[in-house]
């Protein structure tokens, strides 16, 4: 059972959520906060697996409250709520180690393909985001910052650049095994290789490396 923390400031939509998650077998909301600090504690005196984090609440931002969830229980993977009006801070967030960012407005089979891929240790970008805020991220990249992404990419070997260029385009593990006719398990075995020889946390910053490399254009 995932078990899950919603946070978030207003209780209509902490409510929602909780609706929607209770109508999984395999995910549980195991409790609610109203905003970052209580979010935290929460996270520290109950088991929870996924924390979902709007980022503009009182007392203790989203932002915050992730920098203070990887200090005292890293154990936690942090899904962002967001709106494409908070899109710097996104970018901040799946830069400091967030498991990905869902739109509030995303369909309830979204809401628990993310929490899932969470749990098991994936990231998470929402398709309908996705390429706009990779796109954003490169678009503002030097040519200094792109010839350091290739020398990096150098290491990898031509199949591991090809799922990486899937990657670069937003796909998930199951989508880039149907375009390039590998199994999900297959795909998610090579995304671990090169997070590994990229140096990379998560999929969301070898992702962003595609991009600035040139790579899921």
């Amino acid at each position: 059972m995932i078990r899950v923390l919603v946070t978030d400031d207003e209780p209509l939509i902490r409510a929602g959520i909780r609706m929607i998650l209770a109508s999984a077998d395999d995910i549980e909301v195991v409790a609610e906060a109203a905003n970052g600090r209580e979010a935290v504690e929460l996270a520290r005196t109950q088991r929870v697996d996924v924390a979902l984090l709007d980022l503009q609440m009182p007392v203790m931002d989203g932002l915050t409250a992730l920098a203070e969830l990887h200090r005292t229980a890293p154990r936690v993977r942090v899904l962002i709520l967001t709106t494409f009006g908070e899109q710097r801070n996104v970018l901040r967030a799946l830069a400091e180690g967030s498991a990905g960012f869902l739109l509030k407005d995303s369909a309830p089979a979204e809401l628990m393909r993310a929490v899932r891929a969470a749990a098991a240790g994936e990231a998470y970008l929402s398709p309908g985001a996705a390429r706009h805020v990779v796109d954003s991220l490169a678009s503002g990249g030097t040519a200094r910052r792109a010839e350091q992404a290739r020398r990096r990419l150098e290491k990898l070997t031509d199949r591991e650049r090809e799922v990486l260029a899937l990657l670069g385009e937003g796909l998930s593990n199951a989508h880039a095994g149907q375009r390039i006719h590998m199994s999900e398990a297959t795909v998610k075995t090579y995304v671990s290789r090169i997070l590994a020889k990229l140096e990379c946390e998560n999929r969301v910053q070898a992702a962003l490396l595609a991009r600035d490399a040139g790579l899921g254009a």
